[in-house]
């Protein structure tokens, strides 16, 4: 039994129980469904039955040693991960403009951050970790214990994760991946490879691209411990049921027939976007990251010019222009995009 029958049945106990609604007072009535589903009987920190299966199921479907479900974000789960590897006063090797989220996780874990740069290309947005720029690192600091790198960039830059690890392994450096921009790598051969196969921890946002409710969020553990214990030192004992639910669902969705065929829709229809754009110039390696220029024209015009046709975008800078899409990204909204940039002369 999953999350999602517990909800099938109808509860007419009274409840004298937290959350004090008790499934019943709702106050923002179009979330009735979701007061209504909102228990407390789940204790992450002490998981139980029908969580434990849960995330037994998610460790089998990615092939990882341990995969756990975060409701906090992936934020959670890179803090988590720091703690889990470091301890106080080891170096961790991090890029400089990381999410904010990896500084603090080398703070509260007492770590030595130690940062690196990357430059940004020739679409004005941060490039590709090389690997050998990791090697020399590790190379002329022989006491750095975690690296941290994130892959794929906002803009969906990826990483070549499989010889980062290997470095990383040489020097006896742990190795973390924020994937939070890659969660429907592992459904598919037509996008890149995800870290979850290589990287000591992988952290994926569900809700980002993978049509998760907002924080929704996975660890995926390659270690021999468990790091659990560590995420307890950062997580409520509280947990959001639905969420949980959501993520159980949203797992089995992506990995069933349909999810795999609506992943493969996205990726063909944002294709014949590309095929049929072709006065606009397209970068990244993550082609759900719609990162476009145009000769003649700021990041900054293409945004205004989007917005005038009711189109708006993710992330802008002085250069290009980033759409996010994801399995909530329809081909007639692709559609209506490729019509707007079909104009641009």
């Amino acid at each position: 039994m999953s999350f999602k029958n517990l909800f099938r049945k109808k509860n007419n106990t009274l409840l004298f129980t937290t959350p004090s609604h008790s499934q019943k007072f709702c106050i923002l009535k179009k979330f009735r469904h979701f007061y209504a589903c909102d228990i407390s009987e789940t204790d992450t920190h002490n998981p139980q039955k029908f969580l434990v299966q849960a995330q037994t199921n998610a460790t089998e479907i990615y092939g990882t040693k341990q995969t756990l479900f975060l409701t906090n974000g992936s934020s959670s789960g890179i803090i988590a991960g720091v703690i889990a590897l470091t301890k106080k006063g080891d170096k961790v090797l991090l890029w400089e403009n990381s999410h904010r989220c990896h500084k603090n996780g080398v703070e509260l874990a007492g770590g030595i951050p130690v940062y690196y740069q990357l430059p940004h290309n020739e679409f004005g947005v941060p490039d590709r970790t090389p690997p050998k720029l990791i090697e020399n690192f590790l190379c002329d600091n022989k006491d750095i214990k975690v690296v941290i790198v994130t892959s794929p960039t906002y803009e969906g830059y990826v990483s070549d994760i499989k010889t980062i690890k290997s470095i990383c392994s040489k020097h006896n450096a742990k190795l973390i991946v924020d994937e939070a921009h890659g969660a429907l790598y592992p459904f598919s051969d037509n996008l890149p490879e995800s870290a979850v196969k290589y990287a000591d921890i992988t952290v994926q946002s569900l809700h980002k691209t993978a049509g998760g409710l907002n924080p929704t969020a996975l660890i995926h553990s390659n270690l021999d411990f468990d790091i659990q214990p560590s995420l307890d030192k950062i997580t409520t004992t509280s947990p959001s049921y639905p969420l949980l639910a959501s993520i159980e669902q949203n797992i089995f969705f992506l990995n069933s027939k349909k999810g795999k065929k609506s992943i493969e829709n996205l990726i063909t229809n944002i294709k014949n976007l590309r095929q049929n754009s072709v006065n606009i110039e397209f970068g990244g390696d993550d082609i759900t990251k719609i990162l476009i220029k145009k000769e003649g024209y700021t990041g900054f015009k293409l945004s205004e010019m989007l917005y005038e046709n009711n189109i708006e975008d993710e992330k802008t800078n002085n250069i290009s222009t980033m759409l996010l899409c994801g399995i909530g990204t329809t081909k007639q909204k692709l559609k209506k995009l490729q019509e707007i940039l079909s104009k641009i002369k």
